[in-house]
């Protein structure tokens, strides 16, 4: 992933915010000797410092690739929006000569995996994973043995990813004028479709950055 200076996290704290508010991605795993990696898309929780935690099923071709190397990348995509050419104009050309674009924020944490099947550490990871996802409850409390989770988790491994490095990239306009960017998050605000209200709310947060003169 290409990272220009302006598109970088600000600080580690940027990435680790938007992993806690973004808990969906694709989990890849190269393996080894593989003509293509293994990409699994998931649901995750993080703790907001190194470890992320998952389940997949027991037959999920992932696992596979994990034995042969337990190194993985979890991607994570959000406040992805097109910004029209005219928008993105430069003051001293005309809207014709606008270049469209993509805004978008992207995470992609490197870790090793540690796979989990032990019984008890298994139900404290699905717990988790319960008490994010659901935490109105209603369901039965995940414990081994003859319950109703418990007998269902034979069919499930679960993984914990401890995060080495984070490549994060934020690109939202961070090379154009401080007042074209105003007038894109405006823009952006009236259209009001798809993530446009993410990606303009991530646009503002970061015009106190150093912008062009």
């Amino acid at each position: 992933m290409l990272i220009r200076p302006q598109d970088a996290a600000r600080d580690d704290d940027e990435w680790r915010a938007f992993l806690l508010r973004h808990d969906f991605g694709q989990i890849i795993a190269s393996g080894v000797g593989r003509p293509s990696p293994v990409i699994v898309p998931a649901h995750f929780i993080y703790d907001g410092d190194t470890t992320i935690s998952l389940h997949l099923a027991r037959v999920n071709p992932l696992w596979a690739a994990l034995a042969e190397n337990p190194i993985a990348v979890l991607a994570v995509i959000g406040a992805y929006t097109f910004i029209p050419g005219p928008w993105n104009t430069n003051e001293s050309d005309g809207v014709d000569y606008g270049v469209p674009t993509s805004y978008y924020a992207s995470v992609q944490a490197t870790g090793t995996c540690e796979i989990v099947d032990e019984p008890e550490a298994l139900a404290t990871l699905l717990s988790a994973q319960m008490a994010h996802f659901q935490p109105e409850g209603g369901h039965s409390p995940v414990t081994p043995g003859d319950t109703p989770y418990g007998r269902r988790l034979p069919a499930i491994r679960g993984l914990r990813l401890t995060v080495t490095e984070v490549r994060a990239k934020f690109k939202f306009g961070g090379n154009k004028p401080a007042a074209q960017r105003a007038a894109i998050a405006e823009k952006l605000a009236a259209r009001g479709q798809g993530l446009d209200a993410e990606a303009r709310e991530l646009l503002l947060r970061r015009m106190d950055e150093k912008t062009p003169q």
